[in-house]
């Protein structure tokens, strides 16, 4: 009869769900899960920080709808891997964690990297479950796999102790689940549907806010045809950016406050009232809601709300646009909010052209812009420089935008650009880093030159910790404000280079597309280091508004 190993049974299961590549940093606890991979032909990117592993299995899921996995030892492996795993669960995004554990003869007695796991993954988990039985191993896989993606997606974690792993079984006492998740949709309530088209008709002043579960979804076609039906404003946060046109006439960036402070009816599609809107706070106090979630418990969350629909966002906008038949809202309301977009525009338009030294970051974010490719991937990995580059950077397709989200997690730059390469090989990849982001998995630059990913990176460098700084400055004055919050103006350009990347100073501004363009020709993981104005800070910053 033939037999087969845990590290086997993981990779075919991995397989089967469609896994193509894992990322992954080595340990003796999980090496017979790439003697697996080879035997089914995946991929296997080892990375320098098993943070950066997460990074990347998030980064892979929310880019191609296929489970990211991340395999990571056991002990200091997992514990490291956390914060990427936290970041996922907070941003909603399906992933699969696999962590090694000791031999269960061992457990107990103070093996090598022992820890208790399972207590440690559960509150940033959709399910944490230790396999104990080899045979067991695709059955269990795939309960966690069916978990990630049920109702609320989020992260799933698999412990399996090293003797289960190495362990030989029959093949034929294995059972694996082949049919075990459904990949239907689940539609709005139709009596709410009707509900919400009738309000969403009566309404003088109607707004539509849309997050990361229109991506999650993939209903970027289905809030196109929504918005361009009805002619709402709508504005677009997180992973939704790119669900809209530029070219859509009643899409929105710059005067979301606004609107959302005037409007008679707010509909959010996927995304929570959390402290981006101020737990709901910035939404009129006299405004109706609808809200629209996959997850029941986010209904109501933080504000009462007049109306709302459980399911998902593709299914439920193309109910709402076959309900709907004629708006009676006032064509002057979109008018005062394009007048609010230009005049914002107009208020920004000599820091966007600036020629100052140091440079300012709304001109190295315009010279981005302009510089990306229309189907370019581009990655925010910082604080204040990415809050002000959010305003001018906008991706030119769904899917192409990568942030932190908000958890607000520094360090996913250099982990999203490899899962980025490494899913869409031909697609140009951007990243614009803040110099402290830069310091927390910029060393795995060195994978990105390893497996041939050419990058091209950005490093806003002010050598400080900016969002914090403003705050303290303020607070404490000038002394005691400047207080663990300044960086040394390293040459983060030559750090790469020595990796065997391409790298590049940027003093001027006139400096800053003829550098990019350098880079993008070497072929190469690069990183140009821009020198930008650290006394220059964002509104939001300002303001402190994330605290308020």
């Amino acid at each position: 009869m033939a037999q087969i190993t845990g590290g086997q049974l993981v990779a075919k299961t991995l397989k089967q769900a469609g896994v193509g590549t894992i990322f992954t940093l080595c340990g003796v606890h999980i090496v017979d899960i790439y003697n697996g991979c080879i035997d089914e032909g995946i991929r296997i990117i080892d990375v320098r920080h098993e943070q950066t592993a997460a990074h990347a299995a998030e980064a892979w899921s929310r880019l191609t709808g296929i489970p990211g996995v991340a395999v990571v030892t056991a002990g200091p492996g997992l514990t490291d891997a956390v914060t990427g795993v936290a970041n996922a669960f907070r941003n909603q995004t399906p992933m699969l964690l696999i962590g090694g554990q000791a031999p269960r003869k061992q457990m107990m007695k103070g093996g090598l990297q022992e820890l208790d796991h399972i207590s440690l993954m559960k509150p940033i988990t959709k399910t944490s479950i230790s396999i104990s039985d080899t045979e067991r191993i695709p059955e269990l896989m795939t309960v966690a796999i069916r978990e990630a993606y049920s109702g609320r997606p989020g992260p799933s974690f698999i412990e399996i102790p090293m003797d289960v792993l190495d362990a030989a079984v029959e093949w034929e006492n294995v059972r694996f689940p082949v049919h075990y998740r459904s990949h239907g949709r689940q539609y709005g309530d139709p009596a709410l549907i009707q509900e919400a088209a009738e309000l969403l008709e009566r309404a003088e002043r109607p707004v539509i806010l849309a997050g990361g579960q229109v991506w999650h979804c993939r209903g970027e076609m289905e809030l196109s045809e929504f918005v361009e039906k009805t002619g709402i404003p709508a504005y677009l946060n997180g992973a939704a950016r790119g669900c809209l046109s530029e070219d859509c006439p009643f899409f929105l960036i710059r005067s979301r406050r606004h609107a959302l402070s005037r409007a008679d009816v707010v509909m959010i599609v996927g995304t929570p009232m959390d402290f981006r809107l101020a737990y709901g706070n910035r939404i009129s106090g006299d405004a109706k809601i609808i809200q629209i979630d996959l997850d029941a418990s986010e209904l109501g969350h933080n504000r009462d709300i007049h109306i709302g629909i459980q399911g998902d966002a593709k299914a439920i906008l193309s109910q709402l646009t076959a309900a709907i038949s004629q708006l009676a809202h006032d064509r002057l309301w979109t008018g005062e909010l394009r007048q609010m977009e230009k005049t914002l525009s107009e208020k920004d338009r000599p820091f966007l052209d600036s020629d100052a030294s140091p440079i300012h970051p709304l001109r190295l974010a315009r010279e981005i812009r302009d510089f990306m490719a229309e189907d370019a991937i581009f990655i925010a990995d910082g604080g204040d420089v990415v809050t002000m580059s959010a305003s001018v950077i906008t991706p030119g397709r769904p899917g192409r935008w990568l942030d932190p989200g908000p958890l607000g997690t520094l360090g996913v730059g250099t982990p999203f650009a490899i899962a980025a390469k490494a899913a869409m090989p031909e697609t140009e990849v951007v990243v614009l880093f803040g110099d402290g982001a830069f310091g927390l998995t910029g060393f795995d630059y060195d994978t990105l030159v390893r497996f041939d990913m050419p990058v091209i990176g950005v490093v806003a460098n002010n050598a400080a910790w900016n969002q914090v700084r403003y705050g303290q400055m303020e607070r404490y004055g000038p002394i005691r404000g400047e207080a663990a919050n300044r960086l040394t103006p390293l040459r983060y350009d030559r750090i790469v280079e020595a990796m065997g990347g391409y790298g590049e100073q940027v003093t001027e501004p006139s400096q800053i597309r003829p550098a990019l363009e350098r880079a993008r020709r070497s072929g190469k993981p690069s990183c140009i280091n821009v020198m930008i104005d650290p006394d220059v800070f964002s509104s939001g910053t300002m303001k402190q508004s994330m605290f308020k």
